[in-house]
């Protein structure tokens, strides 16, 4: 439960530090006086989203900090053990909001995301704002409430992952299936041109090889020509030929070279030379040798590279990725080929998902139908209890039969009510009264909170649009809710505050230049006063102090209160 609450600089409060306790504790106050900041306080530390103008005027930042006892939390607990943030038998809660509307959180002293956050806040403390039957007209919040009062959490989790299951297999199949209705056409074209690059005989595929063939038989008569002038300048041009030369020079060099040493190194690398010379001219004539015109060779390569060059341009790919080409294309026919027995796969698993679908979606329906039932029951009681003698509640599951499978099941849940006997039951969007309506709102709202392990529940004027009698029944509700938790609730009604355990006055400061609200704790003959303020506004008699007095004690006397 929530044992503390602390506020420094936020909007009208300056600084706050109160602690609460077991039971029902109300929140009363003049209409003005700051009653609505402690709520935002409360949802801006459990997770609201927060806004620059939470921060006190000259103040740097605005900060809330809440202190929860985990006796009654397990799920909390186990949540905070799950994420590494659990510090013993209390949690510390705490939220920041800079000038400039950013803001941090924390739990348990360490920074934490504001999706953890709101995961814990879950488990601690559920709020109902005072306009909570406008949401209560959503058909999505009335199938929610009647899950939560069934308890089909694990059965609508269970059923919402096979749905998710089977619509994602569902959605390839259809993708598949249309897919294969142009199938056979695709699968020919592959096929063609697969047949043309096979042509080509891939395994021995050489596009650089036959570029190179082709480039020489096509200049054959310009190697011939070149290289015989090469030959003839080389060697076999006696008087001219550079072998010719070396070996003249090779001679005189050695008839002079008894004269001087030095010009016997210079015929060593001369006759060297001329070695190489010879060597490559027998080399230069043993190629031309070979070289031989074969014009068939040569109609079959260019032919050959013509077909290469056609089909590199239909793929849009240079010579040397045709391989690559092909083998994209045996990958594309090798999956089209492989789709059927995807399909019939995806078939089976589509069935088998939509069986186990069904047999849970009926499975949920009937847990609403009982938990329907029930939760008919007790409301209609409640309602009766509070002014509605002859009002009906119903709780309606229809079957969307031969609908597709969607989240949540094929149910669709409706709340009804009839008001007055011989009128037939309407939804509750079309009830006419807004009073009766708050009271149905409440009734659900505290229904379905007796099957809850929340261990603190906040109402924010959610008695609104009620009074007399039937105000005080709906503050022994919530009297008798808070037997086993913690109820704060925020009220104008004098028969409310009176079945609290405790009582918080909300008073609006006006000494200083910036207006600021405390909340302080009233007990005696302060509640007294407060109780009879509520009930005689202005002016208070003593007739009616007697009169809060009088609803003090019944409060007291009609239900024991918590021990502390």
């Amino acid at each position: 439960m929530l044992t503390n609450l602390s506020i420094l600089d936020l909007a009208v409060v300056k600084t706050l530090d109160l602690d609460l306790n077991k039971g029902m504790s109300v929140l009363t106050g003049e209409t003005g006086a700051g009653k609505s900041i402690l709520l935002t306080a409360l949802g801006l530390a459990l997770g609201d989203r927060a806004d620059s103008g939470y921060v006190r005027p000259d103040s740097k930042r605005a900060e809330v900090n809440l202190e929860f006892d985990l006796a009654d939390a397990a799920p909390a607990r186990e949540w905070l053990r799950d994420n590494e943030l659990d510090d013993g038998p209390h949690c510390l809660v705490r939220r920041v909001v800079n000038q400039d509307g950013r803001s941090k959180a924390y739990i348990n002293n360490r920074p934490v995301t504001l999706q953890a956050l709101q995961e814990l806040s879950g488990k601690l403390v559920e709020i109902h704002g005072q306009h909570a039957h406008l949401t209560l007209l959503n058909a999505d919040e009335q199938r929610r409430l009647l899950d939560a009062f069934a308890g089909n959490q694990a059965l609508l989790e269970q059923l919402n992952v096979c749905f998710r299951q089977w619509q994602q297999a569902y959605k390839e199949l259809a993708a598949l299936v249309k897919a294969s209705a142009d199938q056979t056409e695709r699968e020919e074209l592959l096929r063609y041109q697969m047949d043309e690059l096979q042509q080509l005989d891939m395994k021995q595929f050489d596009y650089a090889a036959l570029s190179e063939e082709h480039d020489r038989l096509a200049n054959l008569g310009k190697i011939l020509q070149t290289g015989q002038g090469l030959l003839d300048g080389l060697y076999e041009n006696d008087a001219l030929s550079a072998n010719g030369i070396l070996n003249r020079s090779v001679s005189e060099l050695q008839q002079i070279a008894h004269y001087a040493q030095e010009l016997q190194g210079i015929a060593s690398l001369l006759s060297e030379a001329q070695i190489q010379a010879e060597e490559a001219a027998l080399q230069l004539r043993r190629f031309l040798d070979s070289q031989e015109a074969d014009p068939a060779r040569m109609t079959e390569l260019e032919n050959q590279l013509a077909i290469i060059h056609a089909l590199s341009r239909k793929h849009h790919v240079k010579p040397e990725g045709l391989p690559a080409q092909l083998a994209k294309l045996e990958q594309e026919l090798g999956a089209l080929t492989h789709s059927s027995e995807r399909i019939e796969a995806l078939q089976d698993s589509t069935a088998k998902l939509l069986a186990d679908y069904q047999a849970l979606a009926n499975q949920l329906s009937q847990s609403r139908r009982s938990g329907g039932e029930r939760l008919q029951r007790q409301i209609s009681a409640m309602i009766k209890e509070l002014g509605m003698p002859q009002g009906e509640f119903l709780v309606t599951v229809e079957d969307q039969a031969g609908e597709a499978p969607k989240l949540h099941g094929k149910d669709q849940v409706c709340f009804l009510v009839s008001a007055n006997p011989g009128l037939p039951p309407k939804p509750l969007a079309k009830v006419a009264s807004g009073g009766e309506l708050s009271r149905i709102s409440l009734a659900i709202q505290v229904t379905t909170s007796n099957d809850k392990t929340t261990p603190t529940m906040i109402f924010d004027e959610v008695d609104s649009g009620i009074g007399g009698g039937i105000a005080e029944i709906v503050g022994q509700k919530l009297r008798s809710l808070s037997q086993n938790r913690q109820a704060l609730c925020v009220t104008h009604l004098p028969q409310v505050a009176a079945q609290a355990h405790h009582h918080l006055y909300v008073q609006k400061n006006h000494e200083t230049d910036i207006t600021s609200s405390t909340v302080r704790l009233l007990t005696g003959d302060e509640r007294v006063e407060e109780v009879a303020r509520m009930l005689g506004g202005v002016n208070i008699t003593a007739n009616t102090l007697a009169h809060a007095r009088e609803m003090l004690s019944h409060a007291d006397l009609g239900v024991a209160p918590v021990t502390l």
